[in-house]
């Protein structure tokens, strides 16, 4: 018998219990991994307070990531004590997750860990690391150097917000943050932010050109903020759009696009190509510092979870969330 954190739904409102279960209730799939660590996501949130439809059927273990090494295995890729991550893939929506001491999955969806790193600092990165990883990427592709001028991060403070920090600073750019919080700001500096701009001054609605301020940007919010962070995106830049925390709705013009030559990049992280994924872990493996898990992660229990997706919903999380299901 093993802890797990079962989401469950009575009379119509999810619930959020830490049950003991065993291996045999776990869903059907080829590899069973001991989960060492795992992370809270916004998605998290969403799922364990019953915000929006990100459960799919009850009960469910949520958790969209985690990261532990393999118990049993079917399959040719991963044997007996290999380390391994799981980001995406539905997990924690579709097919039960990593908040549980156990978790049976595809060896499909599953990376190896990468040189320089271990399953506690993969979790305090996570998803939201994978996913700002993945962002930077993106803006190198799109020819967006760092000669060309500052990047806007929106939602500097949240999991992929603060990690687009540290890897776009890591990497020589000049980062400017976007938050709503004052208080985050030294945090933020630590990680290497030098510009600070208000939620308040880039929710104002756009007007369909704005004043050229942003080689790039990476957005995890969506709405009138993306807008604006479109309209001021300097002739030639990119943005790297990966959230809808603000809103999943877009209210711009055609004409910084054709004006201006500005890229709109989707950035997905969920069923992110196998190649794609394990260079992002690589890269983010070699360029983070040890002084960026530090200031990233702090540690919760299963049994502190619901807490904590309440806080999350709130906007009162700074950085990222560690769960340690052991703990």
């Amino acid at each position: 018998m093993f802890k797990a954190l079962v989401l469950d739904q009575v009379d119509g409102k999810t619930t959020a219990e830490v049950k003991q279960i065993s291996k045999d209730d776990l869903p059907e799939a080829d590899v069973l991994v001991a989960v060492e660590y795992t992370s809270l996501n916004y998605k998290d949130g969403m799922a364990v307070t019953g915000t929006g439809k990100i459960v799919r059927s009850y009960p469910m273990v949520p958790g969209v990531d985690f990261a532990g090494k393999v118990l049993e295995s079917g399959s040719d890729r991963f044997k007996a004590g290999d380390s391994v991550i799981l980001t995406g893939w539905g997990v924690g929506e579709r097919h039960w997750g990593g908040y549980a001491q156990q978790a049976r999955v595809k060896s499909d969806w599953l990376v190896g860990l990468p040189e320089g790193m271990d399953s506690r600092r993969a979790m305090i990165v996570g998803t939201a690391g994978l996913t700002a990883m993945l962002c930077v990427m993106t803006l190198e592709e799109a020819g967006v150097t760092p000669d060309k001028g500052p990047i806007l991060v929106t939602g500097a403070a949240g999991g992929v917000g603060s990690v687009s920090v540290s890897l776009l600073h890591r990497l020589g750019y000049e980062v400017a943050a976007a938050t709503g919080r004052d208080s985050t700001h030294d945090f933020l500096r630590g990680l290497g932010a030098t510009q600070f701009v208000t939620r308040e001054e880039m929710s104002k609605p756009a007007r369909p050109l704005e004043a050229q301020r942003w080689a790039g940007g990476v957005d995890t919010v969506g709405g009138d903020i993306l807008a604006r962070l479109i309209a001021e995106t300097n002739y030639g830049g990119a943005v790297a759009a990966t959230g809808l925390a603000g809103s999943h709705k877009l209210n711009t013009t055609v004409m910084p696009f054709i004006l201006r030559n500005v890229k709109l990049c989707g950035v997905d992280s969920v069923v992110c190509p196998i190649p794609r994924r394990e260079e992002a872990w690589r890269r983010m493996a070699e360029l983070l510092p040890e002084s960026a898990y530090a200031d990233i992660g702090h540690v919760a229990s299963l049994e502190e979870v619901p807490a904590a997706a309440a806080r999350i919903m709130k906007g009162q999380v700074q950085g990222r969330v560690l769960i340690d299901p052991n703990k």
